[in-house]
């Protein structure tokens, strides 16, 4: 193992977008012979993880056409990481000197809306590594040789992106390699670390970065009604794993932001009637001969997006300016419990509400096709006719019937 890397490392300084002799030589070792050794050991991988052997995958690749500067190697859960753009895993990253390579737990840099990859911003991948370095701090803190920033020495975009998903790396540099059975037993060790933030992934009702469990279903559930079909890469995930809410989550969710809003309002002295059941709106308060219509939003995210349907626009536009939005955001949802329950968060009113066009974005849309018309009044026939001299057909006038 510790010759496999040693090769690669010593082939960096040939690097080239190009295939060359070189780049085929690094490509065999990254694509097949280094997998091949580590596939050896994947029950051990996959005791490590808390997962079936069938579970845990493992790819290296040094780049589909282009030869990529920084070529690597990774495990993974197969579930949870169906791509090396989407998750988290473990990843042996070479360096672009060849000086170095690390062995990362890192991350996908986009997430899957059901109709695209959307790329996750470099802050983003930053408050995921945020949320995810406290939950491995009892077992990182007995290791002062792990690394939370990457040298990769990359000149290209590409390689550089590496650096912002990082959680915690083994730095193992060129000159003193570890033999095998430390390598191994560090990688066993790293993904025991992977298995943690999986485990954690799965009981997250949010994690920082990631979008509004509220916005993506949204924009998934359209992509599904559209007949979108979602690459393999991208296997969606079941309710009640990583973004995705059960319907008693929702509920949970939607029945706490509404009580804290109604105690938020009673407290200022408003009579209170909650009118979500038959109305577009949420409460209907009332205080003297004031009148107020108040849509509530409860989120595990932080707030900053929600979901609206048109009738709630429709409707809040109209109340203005006797209208509020009250989004309760960072609820606490236990998923432990035989019932989910949804506690804390921090409730933000506004009041009144002006709902601008700028604020809006068009998640779907309802198409008028015009099957039902005559085909006459939308389609003009192009009738066969001779050919100019480049080849290209030329078209005959279509008759002044026709075009009626």
């Amino acid at each position: 193992m510790d010759d496999l890397m040693g090769k690669v490392l010593d082939l960096q300084g040939s690097w080239t977008a190009s295939n060359t002799v070189e780049m085929q030589e690094r490509g065999v070792i990254v694509r097949q012979q280094l997998p091949g050794l580590l596939r050896a050991h994947i029950a051990q991988l996959a005791t490590a993880l808390g997962m079936d052997p069938a579970e845990v995958g493992v790819q290296g690749s040094d780049g589909t056409g282009l030869k990529t500067e920084v070529p690597w190697v990774r495990v993974f859960g197969r579930d949870q990481s169906p791509s090396a753009t989407t998750g988290w895993y473990v990843v042996y990253l070479f360096s672009g000197s060849g000086e170095r390579v690390y062995l990362s737990l890192n991350q996908g840099t986009t997430v899957w809306t059901g109709g695209v990859f959307k790329p996750r911003k470099a802050e983003d991948l930053r408050a995921r590594v945020g949320w995810a370095r406290p939950l491995l701090e009892a077992a990182t803190s007995a290791r002062p040789n792990l690394h939370e920033s990457l040298q990769l020495d990359a000149r290209t975009p590409l390689g550089r992106g590496y650096g912002p998903g990082n959680v915690v790396a083994m730095e193992y540099e060129r000159a003193a390699l570890p033999d095998q059975e430390v390598l191994l037993e560090d990688l066993v060790f790293m993904t025991g670390l992977l298995g943690a933030i999986y485990d954690a992934e799965r009981l997250a009702p949010h994690i920082p970065g990631d979008p509004a469990p509220e916005v993506l279903e949204a924009e998934q559930s359209a992509a599904r009604t559209a007949g979108r079909r979602a690459p393999k890469s991208a296997r969606p995930r079941k309710s009640g794993q990583g973004y995705l809410l059960t319907a008693g989550e929702r509920k949970a969710i939607e029945r706490h932001s509404v009580q804290m809003a109604t105690a938020h309002f009673e407290a200022q002295g408003w009579t209170v009637k909650d009118v979500g059941d038959r109305e577009s709106f949420d409460l209907l308060l009332k205080k003297d001969e004031q009148r107020l219509h108040v849509e509530v939003k409860g989120t595990t995210s932080a707030g900053q997006e929600v979901i609206l349907t048109r009738s709630e626009v429709e409707k809040q536009r109209r109340y203005y300016p006797d209208n509020a939005l009250v989004v309760v955001h960072s609820i606490t949802l236990d998923r432990t419990s035989p019932e989910p329950i949804a506690s804390g968060g921090v409730l933000h009113c506004t009041s009144p509400w002006v709902i601008e066009e700028r604020d809006l974005k068009v998640i779907s849309y309802a198409y008028r096709t015009g099957v039902d018309t005559p085909v006459e009044a939308h389609v003009q026939p192009v009738l066969p006719g001779p050919r100019g001299a480049d080849g290209a057909p030329q078209l005959s006038s279509t008759p002044e019937s026709v075009r009626r």
